[in-house]
């Protein structure tokens, strides 16, 4: 049976259903709009897709919201969301925001909306479950929890206020940081730098990492310098790299002065390497070892929960030092095979004789032929005394090789159509999309900092 009354922060993340039970996304938040004379009326649903892409569900399509979960009609446009003027996104713009009681008894921040049925296919905003300022001096705890209806409260928009982001940065704390990227870019563009600024500095550094570079531009040149310079400091090397780079030279060499020195030595190294070389796709943070450490030691290595994956498929045993540039590079042990042999094992007696190391100037597609012709997902770079420098990794290959606008899939996160042709399923009428999108040469990373050009 479907709910009379629900809260939407619930709601985000809830599965949504055609009639036959198939799955056909998420909900990612519930779009209203103001009404002069009563409270807000609810129209739809953002829902993701497979295929990260966010589209509309009028309320009219939904038959049931209730238990985790939503049916609808098994009708749905997949032409990718753009909101209309007017429309108010509950989770992203209406949550955190301060209101004033009618009565005059204060103020309070909205940390959740209730809506309520009251017909077929007509729901509304009923109630608000808000939390009142803290009343004591102690550090600990929050203020008083209320509820009201929406005609008891007046949202507060003072001159120079902005909306509180924290509770939309909750509601979506488990995301992965590409869901949140798409997340983000969704957004109105205040929004999106609101939410932007109060994310944390590893967090807002992953789900750059996941943004086209216009938007990543667009985000650091809201932030100060100092918050900038340590958003970089979290990314790795070969992404910060990148995104100085689509800076201004002035700014750019600013961050890298308030950078940590070690991270800043790596970006420096990766910037003065040609885009479409190993050295301009490589990352300089592999795990590297010497050739006596134990396959035990590897793996330990291997399990950090902050390594990407494709840095852990292989290990690279050096001569010391063992940071890049390392002493010379003796060859890669890879993940598969440290399984197979006992803890006690030296690394340096599994090194792969077959796998032959790149240097800084071999071409991004002599790298991509190396990948895909002996099946690896990372290749070693080094330069000309033999030293490892870096490896690239497929990741870095196929954001090289695919087109700029691939994480939009239609080229624009911000186009939405209503009405588009449709397939027939089991379950109803699905609308057909282009989705094909033509590949094209990957641009250069423009400017090069400290190398003149």
């Amino acid at each position: 049976m479907s709910a009379t009354r629900v809260f939407v922060a619930r709601l985000a993340g809830c599965t949504v259903f055609d009639p036959a039970g198939d799955r056909l996304g998420k909900v990612r938040d519930v779009l209203v709009v103001y009404r002069s004379n009563d409270s807000p009326r609810l129209v739809g649903l953002i829902v993701e897709i497979p295929g990260k892409r966010r589209v509309f569900v009028g309320i009219g399509r939904v038959t049931s919201i209730g238990s985790g979960q939503i049916i609808t009609t098994g009708l749905m446009n997949v032409r990718r969301f753009q909101q209309r003027g007017g429309e108010v996104r509950v989770i992203a713009e209406i949550l955190g925001r301060r209101v004033v009681f009618s009565d005059g008894s204060g103020d309070a921040t909205i940390e959740d909306v209730a809506i309520e049925q009251a017909g077929a296919g007509e729901w509304s905003v009923s109630q608000l479950f808000l939390r009142r300022p803290k009343t004591s001096a102690s550090p600990f705890g929050k203020g008083p929890t209320v509820f009201a209806t929406w005609g008891e409260v007046v949202e507060k928009g003072q001159t120079g206020q902005s909306q509180s982001a924290e509770q939309l940065i909750a509601t979506y704390g488990d995301m992965k940081p590409a869901d949140l990227a798409n997340t983000l870019l969704d957004l109105p563009q205040l929004r999106m730098l609101e939410v932007a600024e109060e994310l944390p500095d590893a967090r807002l550094a992953d789900v750059l990492e996941e943004m086209p570079e216009s938007d990543q531009v667009e985000i650091m040149n809201q932030l100060d310098d100092t918050r900038a310079a340590d958003v970089l400091d979290q990314m790795q090397p070969d992404d910060a790299a990148d995104l100085i780079a689509q800076l201004s030279e002035a700014r750019g060499e600013e961050l890298l002065k308030l950078m940590q020195p070690e991270e800043a030595d790596d970006v420096r190294m990766l910037l003065a390497y040609a885009p479409d070389t190993a050295g301009g796709l490589m990352t300089t943070e592999p795990i590297i070892v010497s050739a006596d450490a134990t396959v035990a030691e590897g793996l330990a290595l291997i399990r950090r929960h902050e390594l990407a994956p494709a840095l852990g498929a292989a290990i690279c045993v050096t001569l010391p030092p063992y940071e890049p540039p390392t002493g010379r590079f003796l060859g890669m042990v890879h993940f598969q095979r440290m399984l197979r042999y006992p803890p006690h094992e030296r690394l340096g007696s599994l090194i792969d004789d077959g796998l032959e190391p790149v240097t800084a100037e071999t071409s991004a597609a002599e790298v991509s032929r190396i990948l895909a012709s002996y099946n690896l997902v990372s290749v070693p770079v080094v330069d000309e005394n033999h030293r490892l420098v870096g490896v690239v990794t497929i990741d870095d290959v196929l954001d090289y090789l695919l087109p700029d606008d691939w994480r939009s899939q239609e080229g624009d996160t911000r186009t939405r159509a209503r009405s588009v042709p449709s397939l027939q399923t089991k379950t109803g009428t699905i609308p057909l999309v282009n989705a094909a999108s033509a590949a094209h040469e990957k641009p250069s990373r423009g400017r090069r900092l400290g190398n003149g050009s």
